[in-house]
């Protein structure tokens, strides 16, 4: 099911975490994998490990908010395998602070990385996707973009907009067989949210109607059908992984 044989998938901040998960899932379904992250030893674990499990990678160590490097990356990808077939925009960053007492440069990063490195990404890979009539692109957004969150103005507007460039690129390339859609995660249980004061866990889940985080591989397992050919004719679609959360 889902067979990604044959495919080659970018995926952006896939050292650690939801990004991680996402390339093991798509190696797993026999994609090969471009791992980029600015975290170069995590990177190079990330790389072991899918090599350990059999499957094809190599790696980038690059920012997403360079737009030349992203271009040079996509560049080095196809001498190397000729192709991107499939994108997974994950990489991003919080700088979370009440609007009142935001920093503009924190306001700016987060755009910058989360909105920005995404832009740059897809328009990167584009060219070749419509050159050979096919891509799959999936970003990562956030139930917060939808449902709204005390202290991550920024983060919201990052993820908002990475909604509607998803939208926006969608009914673009529509005609060249090419998808572009989200998926909004909710709360997913993390190394970041094991530390969280158990008060403040208590609260999470309890505006969780399934009264549990998500966990990353429930993430990866969402991007993966995006990806697939069974999802061919979904796109400009937010994919809501949140444990009803939010219910559009």
């Amino acid at each position: 099911m889902f067979d990604l044989e044959g495919k080659v998938a970018l995926v952006t901040g896939s050292a650690q975490g939801i990004g991680k998960a996402i390339a093991l899932n798509l190696v797993e379904g026999g994609a090969r994998i471009v791992l980029t992250d600015m975290r170069e030893a995590k990177l190079n674990e990330a790389v072991k490990e899918i090599e350990a499990q059999g499957g094809k990678a190599i790696r980038f160590c690059v920012d997403v908010t360079d737009r030349e490097a992203v271009q040079k990356m996509v560049e080095q990808t196809l001498e190397t395998w000729e192709k991107v077939d499939i994108l997974v925009n994950n990489a991003g960053i919080t700088r979370d602070s009440l609007i009142l007492r935001m920093k503009v440069e924190d306001w700016q990063a987060v755009l910058k990385t989360n909105l920005d490195g995404t832009f740059h990404c897809i328009q990167a890979v584009l060219p070749g996707m419509v050159r050979q009539r096919y891509g799959r692109i999936v970003s990562i957004a956030s139930v917060v973009a939808q449902a709204g969150n005390v202290g991550q103005a920024n983060y919201i507007s990052s993820k908002a907009g990475i909604i509607g460039l998803t939208k926006g690129v969608a009914a673009e390339v529509a005609r060249r067989n090419i998808t572009v859609n989200a998926v909004a995660p909710g709360f997913i249980a993390t190394s970041m949210t094991e530390n969280l004061p158990p008060e403040i866990k208590e609260k999470m889940l309890s505006i969780i109607p399934m009264g549990r985080m998500g966990t990353d591989a429930e993430i990866a397992a969402g991007v993966r059908f995006l990806v697939s050919e069974e999802a061919r004719y979904i796109t400009g679609h937010v994919l809501n992984i949140n444990g009803g959360m939010f219910m559009a």
